[in-house]
């Protein structure tokens, strides 16, 4: 419990809310259809991988720049993070996503607004399927972050940065059909 009182621990935790807020605004307002016509998949994964990759570099040094409940939970499970810290950064992430999209609904026109960039399952594909393919693209997404993280590589959240917005990217190419 004496990590509740050191400022590093609630630094991290302002870290991980940050970092959800701009993850959820960037990529949420990527997805938006600003213009008729189909939206571009692979602008929404871009933006999502790109978003990713910048708060990785950006708040790895005081976080892990995890942003993602899925890599928090895989990190408390491979015993990478304390109980109080993951629940910590659970709570921030789950605050930080409502309020990143909270501020994107402020700022987006009635019209442009539609689902606020709320996917769903395509007509063609059943909630099992989907299921399973979220779990799969989540298992690689946890994958490559642990090892673009294991320190035997050189131990600098910066050099995974970019190898985990890809892998995302990846996701979001795969899965958003």
């Amino acid at each position: 419990m004496r990590e509740l009182r050191s400022s590093s621990f609630w630094r991290a935790i302002l870290a991980e809310f940050l970092g959800s807020l701009l993850y959820a605004l960037l990529g949420l307002g990527a997805s938006l259809r600003w213009a008729p016509g189909p939206p571009s998949v692979l602008g929404a994964a871009l933006a999502f991988g790109l978003a990713q990759a910048t708060l990785v570099q950006a708040l790895g040094h005081v976080s892990g720049g995890h942003v993602n409940p899925a890599i928090t939970l895989a990190f408390l499970m491979a015993s990478q993070l304390s109980l109080p810290r993951a629940l910590g950064y659970l709570l921030a992430q789950l605050l930080g996503a409502l309020a990143g999209a909270g501020v994107l609904y402020g700022l987006t026109p009635a019209p442009v607004r539609g689902t606020l960039g709320l996917s769903a399952l395509h007509p063609g594909v059943g909630p099992g399927q989907g299921t399973v393919v979220e779990l799969l693209l989540t298992a690689q997404f946890v994958l490559c972050t642990f090892a673009s993280f294991d320190d035997r590589h050189d131990g600098r959240p910066g050099s995974a940065a970019l190898p985990v917005g890809l892998s995302l990217a990846l996701g979001h190419i795969f899965g958003v059909r």
